[in-house]
């Protein structure tokens, strides 16, 4: 591909406008809380698209689009399950999170968060957190880095080798000098990116079909049972499907967003922007891949690439019904969807090293400068191993990351959730909770399936060992108790 084709030059601009705001980002970054909360600064704009952003990555535009069009209707049980949890998340979490977090310290991590809650002199929990965050996170990462070279790989026809590392590069790039601020600040751009990418797409397919009542005749004569949402269903599949929308409560990248937001009031003007721009984005992925196939039914000779991998088909639909400027355009909606998770995926686990490591057991009293300075290094440290794993796109731990959504889920979200709600809660049910949900979801994974999703036994089993072990323990310290009361006080206050 020569380097005046408008796709290549939309997307170049778009890396350098990226650049350009890590550079902002690293003159607005003073300290190491600047670096990876942001100096909990963020208006309710940025809070929303930037959790938003950071939470669904290239899925949003390949998977899930993918799915709908090769099975139909019946997968956006999934989708419907994660509107659910994220609304909850919103409603129950955020807030609390954003005041808990503040009195335990100022925690600016969730190990961080976890060690000062329970007063946790052995230092168990945030050991065990951190490791949990930088094992799942790396393989995360690893993932975000193959998408982003298979983007480059089919868009530009590059090498795999070359994809791995121009694909990865400008993120590490920004996540290294602007940190926090530019993650964020980068987020919101991409999900303006990302819902006007599917926004747009179904819009122009329908059009092209004629209208929607065209496309739908399409589908039903050559697979009415794409219409049927219950396909292949049985209760315990959509049980399954849903069950993902309990993830959301264990999500490190996410919940740092509510951590950095500016002040408790930010945070309901925050979630009604993310929920509205969630359910248009959500909607608008399952309308592509719905309508996309009435439109490759209506032109077989241009289905070869959807036919070999229905996640291409909303990178097939851009390229043949846009202008190439345009598509160029919409298609850096792709590279924003990786970027935007790779870079919260990349400074969550620099966090967790530095601060929850470093600085805990090597380094108490360093400065805030040196600080910043180990946090960009662990950034540079993980995106290699990342892309040194990445680099065999086929590798085995890759196929991990089809449940450290669940391992996250299930190790974090039930502890995170009661942490925020009962003060009776102990630090040895908190650990129960993170060990039984970590192992049920890998026991349950390998062994016993049952064709249900294994965050959800995970879930479950996690918050009945919480609730068991913190009933069966001695009550928290009075200061631990009196730190929740007054959290409390100044959330429902707020």
């Amino acid at each position: 591909m020569t380097l005046n084709n408008p796709i290549f030059i939309t997307f170049s601009l778009y890396i350098l406008g990226m650049i350009l705001i890590g550079f902002w980002a690293w003159r607005a970054t003073r300290d190491f809380s600047d670096y990876i909360l942001g100096g909990r600064s963020l208006g309710s704009l940025v809070t929303a698209l930037s959790a938003g952003a950071s939470d669904m990555s290239g899925w949003l535009l390949m998977g899930l689009p993918g799915a709908i069009f090769v099975a139909g209707l019946a997968e956006s049980w999934i989708a419907i399950g994660l509107i659910i949890g994220a609304w909850v998340n919103w409603l129950v979490v955020a807030g609390r999170l954003r005041v808990h977090t503040e009195h335990n310290h100022n925690a600016l991590t969730l190990p961080d968060y976890f060690a000062h809650r329970f007063e946790d002199r052995s230092r168990l929990l945030r050991i065990f957190s951190a490791l949990v965050i930088l094992v799942f996170f790396t393989i995360y990462c690893a993932s975000g880095v193959v998408a982003g070279a298979r983007l480059f790989e089919s868009t530009f026809d590059m090498p795999y080798g070359i994809a791995l590392w121009v694909g990865a590069a400008a993120t590490i790039f920004y996540v290294f000098i602007g940190g926090f601020l530019a993650v964020s600040w980068t987020d919101t751009v991409q999900a303006s990116l990302m819902i006007l990418a599917l926004l747009l797409t179904p819009v122009f397919v329908v059009l092209a079909l004629g209208d929607p009542g065209a496309a739908l005749h399409i589908i039903e004569a050559q697979d009415a049972s794409r219409l049927d949402m219950f396909k292949n269903l049985s209760f315990v599949g959509i049980v399954s499907l849903l069950g993902w929308g309990l993830g959301y409560f264990g999500q490190p990248h996410i919940l740092v967003r509510f951590m950095a937001a500016d002040s408790l009031k930010s945070i309901p003007n925050a979630r009604r922007i993310g929920m509205t721009w969630m359910i248009l984005c959500l909607g608008g992925a399952v309308a592509t891949g719905f309508f996309g196939i009435a439109y490759f039914a209506e032109h077989p000779e241009l289905a070869g690439p959807v036919s070999q991998n229905g996640e291409r088909v909303f990178l097939e639909l851009t390229r043949i019904l846009f202008n190439p400027w345009i598509a160029g355009l919409i298609l850096s909606g792709v590279l924003a969807a990786v970027m935007s998770t790779l870079s919260a995926q990349l400074l969550v686990s620099s966090s967790a090293l530095t601060q929850d490591f470093y600085k805990v057991f090597l380094r108490p009293h360093a400065a805030q400068r040196e600080l910043v300075w180990v946090g960009r290094t662990m950034v540079l440290l993980i995106a290699l191993i990342a892309i040194g794993i990445a680099a065999n796109p086929d590798s085995r731990v890759l196929g991990l990351v089809s449940y450290a959504w669940a391992g996250f889920g299930a190790a974090f979200g039930p502890v995170v959730l009661i942490s925020l709600v009962w003060q009776r809660m102990t630090r040895n049910g908190a650990l129960a909770g993170m060990l039984v949900g970590a192992v049920t979801v890998v026991v349950w994974k390998s062994f016993i399936g049952l064709g249900l999703y294994e965050i959800i036994p995970g879930f479950a089993l996690a918050s009945l060992a919480i609730l068991g072990v913190s009933l069966l323990d001695k009550a928290p310290p009075a200061a631990v108790q009196q730190c929740f009361e007054a959290a409390n006080r100044e959330f429902r206050a707020g």
